[in-house]
């Protein structure tokens, strides 16, 4: 007798204990955009009035110990130090993904694993097919655009839906954690700076005793802090980008109780992301936003010059054309091979929109930016010139589009009362 596998929908709805912790997920990222927000429009506003001298003067200022290269500016602590907050809190949100997640089984884990690698691939292919006769520094810069900024993303879908599968959420957040290990993983390999490797060696040993300590399910701070910022030290001094130690520490962590029992409490990954969580994205996101994006633009000459670079050129359309041609593309393709088909009730409009709405690239855009050319670099500035005018783009085209299918679902919703 031959049985059939039912075919695999995609977007449909999880099991309600990971509906209600992704709903928490997604309020936290939301306030956390709305505050990426306003120090974005903060720095761009002081970098660009007549008392710009004193922004650019700030994030210079430098202060710590020589000690393992630790005498840094203050625009270095922000992308170096309070980034690798924001990394630890991925890596504990991946960890749970694949371990207790959706993402543990190949048929839930198959389409946004493959949209996040279509939407790394195509806008890399673009930059790099725009930039292929522009020089090494040029094409240094090809994973820029392949980065989705999940806060400002979620803010946008905040804003104009209500009415929106909640699935369509999840497919976001699910996409933008994979889209972080691979951003993550660009940055340790691609992104090295004077590589030496005795500290990355050295950089083992309070990271193997934390991550003992973890496993014995210890919490205590006072143990834990302190090996992790020598953990955190010793990657930075290696030249390996000090946010990595974030991941390393992050993939420590174990997700499952000893005793295997969920309904006895969180295990110690869940414990750690809520506590994290919120220092992440109310402080270490928005301080290092405020120091980063802030760019003299020079009015709109200098805007139009900026964007006059292949650099720049690339970026926009690497995120705005190349992110959704990626996620909707290989999210089309998934379905076309295998048996999984949209979830009843939902469009591939729905799925475009999602795919235009992760050309926001802005967090990890604006670090990968400033790894490939330096800070002080003019493509750096235009860079972050373009970083932020696709983001501005894909958001504003993603809302157009999502707007008007949320009063689709909204007028669905009052027939069948």
């Amino acid at each position: 007798m031959i049985t059939h596998r039912p075919a695999l929908r995609i977007f449909r709805r999880s099991s309600s204990s990971e509906q209600l912790r992704i709903s928490a997920i997604l309020r936290k990222e939301t306030v956390g955009g709305a505050l990426l927000l306003a120090a974005t429009i903060a720095a761009l506003l002081w970098a660009n009035s007549p008392w710009s001298a004193g922004y650019f003067s700030l994030r210079e200022a430098s202060f710590g110990i020589d000690f393992l290269h630790l005498n840094l500016s203050l625009g270095s602590w922000a992308s170096d130090g309070l980034l690798a907050v924001f990394f630890f809190v991925a890596g504990l949100e991946l960890k749970r993904e694949f371990v207790a997640g959706d993402l543990r089984r190949f048929d839930r884990a198959i389409v946004p694993v493959a949209a996040a690698i279509g939407g790394v691939a195509a806008p890399a292919i673009i930059y790099s097919l725009i930039n292929l006769n522009s020089g090494s520094e040029a094409l240094h810069g090809w994973a820029i655009p392949t980065a989705t900024d999940i806060a400002f993303a979620l803010a946008v879908l905040a804003v104009i839906s209500t009415h929106l599968p909640t699935a369509l959420r999840t497919f976001l957040l699910t996409l933008a954690v994979v889209d972080d290990l691979i951003a993550i993983a660009i940055i340790a390999v691609f992104y090295p700076h004077g590589l030496q490797p005795q500290y990355l060696l050295l950089a083992l040993l309070p990271l193997g005793l934390f991550s003992w300590l973890v496993q014995k399910r210890i919490r205590s701070w006072y143990l834990l802090l302190p090996l992790a910022v020598l953990t955190w030290a010793l990657v930075h001094a290696s030249g390996v980008h000090a946010t990595v130690a974030g991941v390393l520490l992050a993939f420590a962590v174990p997700v499952l109780r000893k005793d295997r029992k969920p309904e006895n409490g969180p295990g110690l990954a869940e414990h750690f992301e809520h506590r994290f969580r919120p220092l992440s994205t109310g402080l270490a996101v928005p301080v290092f936003a405020f120091f980063s994006a802030g760019v003299a633009i020079g009015g709109w000459q200098g805007f139009s010059s900026a964007l006059g670079d292949s650099v720049a050129l690339g970026i926009v359309l690497a995120l705005v054309l190349g992110k959704m041609v990626g996620v909707f593309g290989a999210t089309f393709l998934v379905t076309k091979t295998t048996r999984a088909s949209l979830d009843d009730g939902l469009a591939w409009i729905d799925v475009l929109g999602l795919a235009i709405l992760a050309g926001i690239g802005f967090t990890v855009s604006l670090l990968i930016s400033e790894l490939a050319f330096g800070s002080d670099s003019a493509h750096n500035d235009h860079a972050k010139i373009a970083i932020l005018s696709a983001s501005v783009l894909a958001g504003l085209l993603a809302a157009i589009l999502l707007r008007a299918r949320n009063r689709h679902y909204r007028r669905a919703a009052e027939l069948s009362r």
